[in-house]
């Protein structure tokens, strides 16, 4: 596929001669880790049923090469897409960085995705490979990518994991003397080049293929574990989802460029991951709120703490102050907030020195290489402590959406219209107050509102619907559908749920109440009044 990334002359001028930008890719780090540490253990692949596998460097950089020679057989190259639907596990890894080799791009997809939403995705990407888990979580990920493969012409290759016979993705790709020699080192890409694809929710119905290069990607990275003080002698617990940006930046790219430890969970389970930190020596980890929540819980209620934890960054939500200084207590580590978006990463965090009161009134400061701004609605900076539309612009800035060129909100100045609505303090620190983008986050997870709203739309018993967040103590929000019925017909939430999942929506999508009412607060001109609704939820008047 032809990549068109929005990439000025002027912002690449300015991130290499400010040091953001360092022309390196994933394959730079990677053989440095080769070069350096070819001996040190490198990844801990454990399964929530026991299974776990075990590579140094030197075992990681053979499966990597075996595995683009693997995917340069089945016909890809730069700027071809490999798409991968998979729970975290060194094959996730591994596939990333044989992607990397041959220059094509990686596309995760989040395991919840149903044939909806990754008809279009794939579609959209022209995916010439998928590769899934055979089951995961009971579900067969096998037979939903074979009954999508006839309707998406650029897709050639299924690979399956776990499965055996010709669709096994040790047969495919790690057999070895598959090749007659060595992938053409003129596919290397350039650090400007497109590496990852990465769709995120949106409020225009369908989601939005984010593209991100090695530069934007690194310039990421490299200051968020300055600012954690990371080094190579770290262990990096990763239990949330690799297909998320928390998982792929922190999770995979983070410990090859610190030549350090990476350990991956594949389900969250707080009591594996309590034990996994205490064999493993876990110094960090990154998780959403309700993570936190579970490991302290589990912690106090065993009574075995978790020594080696020295870090925990909790993003995706507002951490409860109560929740950071129970966490503080019982697993003796720091908490740090973090506020970022999959355009950008991390945008803010916490400092380790900061007082533990900023890590729950605050979602921190900027990294190095990001400035934001808070405007007003003609777009005038507003003074510290004022709510506003958060800008931010920054060195990990994306570099558009595919094919979507339009949607790449930023002005001449390179100022990127986050959606979100915020307060500075005087020190710099920020405080998201809001989204102005109409999308509800579940537990870190992102819900498409308006798709969800659209499809209750062809319910035949739905006149209006709006779906708004309402507050919960675990997951920060959930989705609350408020539903006016039309004339002589009823809906109830059991019909509601079987009508989506019928439809295929991923099951973290469906929301988790129904109220049925007679009309809905709306503006003069019909709008519905979405803020009244959710002030209605948190104060229990509806």
């Amino acid at each position: 596929m032809d990549f068109a990334p929005i990439l000025p002359t002027q912002r690449r001028a300015e991130c290499i001669a400010k040091g953001f930008w360092l022309d390196r890719t994933i394959n730079d780090e990677l053989d440095a880790c080769l070069d350096i540490c070819p001996d040190k253990l490198a990844l801990t692949s454990v399964r929530l049923d026991g299974a776990s596998r075990r590579f140094t460097y030197l075992e990681l950089g053979d499966l990597v090469c075996r595995a683009a020679a693997g995917l340069f057989r089945l016909g890809v190259g730069q700027g071809d897409v490999v798409a991968a639907q998979l729970p975290n596990g060194w094959q996730f890894t591994v596939l990333y960085l044989a992607c990397a080799r041959l220059g094509a791009v990686y596309n995760p997809l989040m395991p919840i995705f149903r044939e909806r939403e990754l008809s279009f995705m794939l579609g959209l990407a022209e995916a010439k490979v998928f590769v899934v888990q055979e089951r995961f979580r009971g579900f067969d990920y096998a037979s939903m990518a074979r009954q999508l493969a006839p309707d998406l012409p650029s897709l050639r290759r299924v690979i399956v994991i776990d499965e055996g016979g010709p669709d096994d993705f040790d047969a495919v790709l790690l057999a070895s003397g598959t090749t007659d020699g060595p992938v053409p080192p003129t596919f290397r890409p350039h650090a400007d080049d497109v590496t990852q694809l990465l769709y995120t929710s949106g409020t225009t119905g369908e989601p939005k293929g984010a593209m991100h290069t090695a530069n934007t990607l690194l310039a990421n990275v490299v200051p968020y574990a300055q600012r954690v003080a990371l080094g190579d002698r770290d262990v990096i617990l990763m239990a949330s989802p690799m297909a998320h940006q928390t998982g792929f930046m922190y999770g995979l790219m983070m410990p090859i460029v610190l030549h350090a430890h990476a350990v991956l969970l594949d389900i969250w389970d707080p009591a594996h991951a309590a034990a996994l930190i205490r064999a493993e020596g876990v110094t960090f980890t990154m998780a959403s709120t309700p993570f936190l929540t579970d490991l302290a819980r589990v912690v106090a209620e065993s009574g075995d703490g978790v020594p080696s934890l020295k870090t925990f960054l909790c993003a995706g939500a507002p951490i409860p102050g109560p929740l950071v200084e129970r966490a503080r207590t019982v697993l003796g580590a720091k908490i740090v907030s973090a506020w970022g978006m999959t355009e950008n990463g991390a945008v803010t965090l916490t400092r380790l020195d900061d007082d533990d009161i900023l890590s729950c009134t605050t979602d921190g400061c900027p990294l190095p290489g990001v400035e934001i701004r808070v405007i007003d609605g003609a777009g005038a900076t507003l003074p510290s402590g004022e709510p506003g539309r958060l800008l931010v612009r920054a060195s990990s800035n994306f570099v558009g959406y595919l094919k979507r060129p339009q949607l790449y909100a930023t002005d001449a100045e390179g100022w990127f219209e986050t959606g979100d609505l915020a307060s500075v303090d005087a020190n710099g620190y920020v405080r998201i107050t809001g989204r102005s983008k109409d999308v509800i986050i579940r537990g870190g997870e992102n819900i498409p509102v308006i798709e969800v709203e659209a499809l209750l739309y062809r319910h035949p018993a739905v006149a209006q619907i709006a779906i708004v967040a309402y507050p919960d103590e675990r997951l920060g929000e959930r989705a609350c559908a408020i539903i006016v019925p039309k004339s002589g017909a009823s809906i109830d939430f059991a019909g509601m749920v079987e009508f989506l999942k019928a439809r295929k929506l991923a099951l973290q999508y469906i929301p988790e109440r129904l109220i049925v009412r007679d009309a809905l607060p709306a503006t003069p001109s019909g709008k519905i009044q979405k803020f009244r609704l959710r002030d209605m939820l948190r104060d229990g008047t509806i």
